[in-house]
């Protein structure tokens, strides 16, 4: 049977053992992108959220079906094409081809169905004419409403009342019956996309494209519908009324998860209309995408992320740390008995191993608890220190290979359940050389060239200038390793955090 875990519920406002529908399996939506502009690094919260969600639950055995839409037709969409004088089709294509792209660079799992608005326009369509035969909306000139005052649980999500639902600024906005009310169906304008409806030529409402496409793909019920906490209210709030209203079936969704919102230092949130915006494919040119992840990753989920420029190099030094730690524990060798090797010693390889051996219980125990990233990456870098107090034990190079065993595969589990450190230690040197090294003002063929100098200094026993070379990439972040046969160099993210 799968693990158990427990979750917060937005609908109950608290953390509850989690029982789905079917046995051993979860129903997962969450809601997409608006594909009018590049994604940036406030959407990615949630996209390497759900996609740490995915994968901890698949890891822990449970069954999961994920689906993540596209919102391809809406207003942003059309003032953007008209703006550009393009196709709101072709342009709504581009920026899934880049959400896509984005999407690799970070390393998502993909969803098993990606459904996209302008392919799902039998489904919304069917599902207003259930709520119209219902008597929860009516058509109004050349649109359809929903009546927010037919559905008595209305805001039983979000604690909102119904009168504080923004009125639409649609043109036709006086034929709604109530201020409340939002569109289900809106009639046909000039220069926008439209399909022939019962009701006339037109095109659906926001809100009634996820309740929809959610429920045509993973049917009137669900286990868990995730997003950010921006969408609570209004969406959320009627995709809840239009999908139990419309199939008969409630809960639409037995769990609500929301995570929250990244924020930027002065406290605005970032987008794009506020002219914040740090683009993920801009981001992810300069930094590992682990760096990113981890940077999700190092606060609770439903907890507001702060951002600055500092936030990616301080996660890029702390991810360092783990894959240091990982590369130490690995060189260290020895086959003797682990107690033996434990009482000779000391105290630091008995740190080492007992956190090693304890740290999946650990670690289960704080992602089964609301999926805690936070305490779980507290007792990997826990871990990772205890192994670099260990090093500096003098035998520890030649005699800790036993002892670190456990430790090696407590990072496997961090990596099975949280999509860090899924490189070797060579690659992920490699991948910050190519993306930080710009950063200095340097390319790998300016250190290369440096340490050729140096090495020809060396051979010429003139000590100075070799030293003084070395100094030089010192300075400029650079770790000069003198190995046997070689030498290897990185980059010191760890001492530039400092």
């Amino acid at each position: 049977m799968p693990a158990p875990f427990r979750l917060y519920n937005t609908l109950s406002r608290s953390v509850e053992p989690f029982e789905p529908i079917a046995p051993g399996k979860v129903k997962l939506y969450c809601c997409g992108m608006t594909v009018y502009d590049d994604a940036h690094v406030g959407h990615a919260r949630a996209m390497v959220w759900f996609d740490v969600v995915v994968r901890y639950l698949r890891h822990r055995e449970w069954d999961v079906t994920f689906v993540r839409n596209f919102t391809d037709v809406d207003d942003k969409i059309i003032r953007r094409a008209n703006e550009r004088g393009e196709d709101a089709n072709h342009l709504a294509q581009r920026y899934i081809d880049h959400f896509h792209r984005d999407a690799d660079a970070l390393g998502l799992v993909r969803p098993d169905v990606e459904p996209r608005v302008s392919t799902s326009i039998e489904a919304i369509q069917k599902m207003i004419s259930q709520l119209i035969e219902r008597g929860h909306a009516y058509q109004a000139g050349d649109s359809v409403w929903f009546s927010v005052s037919s559905f008595n649980e209305y805001g039983k999500l979000s604690n909102q009342r119904a009168e504080d639902l923004r009125a639409s600024k649609s043109a036709d906005v006086g034929t709604k019956k109530e201020s409340a009310d939002f569109a289900l169906w809106k009639g046909a304008k000039p220069g926008e996309p439209s399909w022939q409806s019962p009701w006339g030529p037109g095109r659906p409402g926001w809100h009634i494209e996820c309740s929809a496409m959610c429920c045509e793909h993973l049917g009137d019920g669900i286990d868990i519908h995730g997003g950010g906490l921006d969408l609570v209210f209004p969406h959320h709030e009627n995709e809840v009324a239009q999908a139990e209203c419309a199939t008969g079936h409630a809960p639409f969704s037995r769990y609500w998860m929301h995570n929250g919102l990244l924020v930027m230092s002065d406290g605005a949130k970032m987008g794009k209309s506020l002219g914040n915006a740090y683009e993920i494919y801009r981001m992810v040119e300069q930094f590992p995408s682990e760096a990113l992840r981890l940077y999700y990753l190092q606060n609770h989920y439903r907890s507001p992320l702060p951002f600055s420029e500092q936030a990616l190099p301080t996660a890029l030094a702390m991810l360092a740390r783990l894959y240091e730690a990982r590369e130490v524990a690995e060189s260290m060798q020895g086959s003797e008995d682990v107690a033996t090797v434990v009482d000779s010693l000391g105290t630091d390889a008995k740190a080492v191993y007992d956190l090693g051996r304890g740290f999946s219980e650990r670690f289960y125990r704080a992602m089964d608890d609301d999926f805690n990233t936070a305490q779980a990456l507290g007792h990997a870098f826990e871990l990772a220190r205890a192994i670099n107090r260990f090093a500096n034990h003098k035998k520890a190079q030649k005699r800790g290979g036993p002892v670190v065993a456990a430790a090696l595969e407590a990072f496997k589990l961090l990596a099975a359940g949280t999509g860090l450190m899924q490189l070797s230690t060579e690659e992920f040197h490699e991948e910050v050389k190519r993306k930080r090294l710009p950063s200095l003002g340097l390319t790998a063929a300016d250190v290369e060239k440096l340490l050729e100098e140096r090495a020809s200094a060396r051979a010429n026993k003139d000590w100075a200038r070799a030293d003084e070379i070395r100094n030089t990439l010192v300075k400029s972040g650079i770790v000069v390793m003198d190995r046997a046969d070689r030498v290897d160099w990185k980059l010191d993210l760890v001492g530039q955090e400092a």
